[in-house]
């Protein structure tokens, strides 16, 4: 039996990562297109049918753009919380939802979902911990700051995939106008490289053997500088450490992770 994770896209234009073992597949989120999702599932050898479901976060375009379509043309069901549900315009012909409720567990095929909610300015937004033949792999992205919550939850995990969405001073004297940058900025936006290595250096417990860095901005940010945030926070940890650091990107998937 296996587990494999990969990171399909991520970043402003589009966030989708599928989590597949023998039995169930699943993607989280579905922000790209379905022909690109599509294309990247075969980049990756990953058959484009037989997919079991997808998981919704929040409704921003980001993680819902493909989801009609790869919803219809799969027949997949939608797994997503009622208030987020609520807060998109559905095609009525999709009709297959299956509800969950922040912090309450809940199983796909034999994948146990955990989701826990997260600041972030949605109406009902979560990231989520899966546990699965003894694999644990959570995706926390789209937050303002990191709560306690948060760092209970992911604890313990295998693979983690967290966000370092923006530099702070490319931000500040990036070309977004002021509102935006406040958005971003503030306690419901987007967490810094800056806030999320002080998370890597103080709070992460060392166990993951792969930690991925999510929704990194292509207009405030740079792969090298959230890496490098990264390596640093890591290097000063007085225990534990990160096998592998790996970059998600918007046009590419990533290497196929593997428990």
């Amino acid at each position: 039996m296996s587990v494999r994770v990969c990171v399909l896209g991520s970043g402003s234009k589009g966030n989708c990562t599928l989590l597949a073992t023998e039995k169930t597949r699943l993607l989280i989120d579905a922000g790209l297109s379905c022909r690109e999702t599509y294309a990247r599932l075969a980049v990756i050898g990953e058959p484009v049918d037989g997919l079991d479901a997808v998981v919704v976060s929040h409704e921003h375009t980001d993680h819902i753009y493909g989801l009609r379509v790869l919803a219809l043309d799969g027949k997949l069901p939608i797994y997503i919380s009622p208030p987020t549900r609520d807060a998109v315009s559905w095609d009525t012909r999709i009709q297959s939802f299956e509800h969950f409720v922040a912090s309450e567990k809940f199983s796909i095929g034999d994948i146990e979902v955990t989701p826990f909610p997260i600041p972030h300015d949605a109406v009902d937004p979560v990231a989520f911990t899966f546990d699965t033949q003894g694999i644990r792999i959570s995706l926390v992205t789209d937050l303002g700051y990191i709560p306690e919550v948060v760092k209970q939850r992911v604890k313990g995990c295998h693979c983690l995939i967290f966000e370092s969405n923006h530099d702070l001073d490319m931000l500040k004297v990036g070309p977004y106008p002021w509102y935006v940058k406040q958005r971003v900025m503030s306690r419901h936006g987007h967490l810094s490289n800056n806030a999320t290595a002080a998370f890597l250096a103080e709070d992460f417990d060392g166990r993951a053997q792969v930690l991925v860095l999510a929704h990194l901005s292509e207009t405030n940010n740079h792969p090298e500088i959230a890496r490098l945030s990264a390596e640093q926070a890591l290097a000063q940890r007085t225990r534990g450490g990160c096998a592998e650091l790996h970059l998600a990107c918007q046009t590419t998937p990533t290497l196929v992770f593997r428990f």
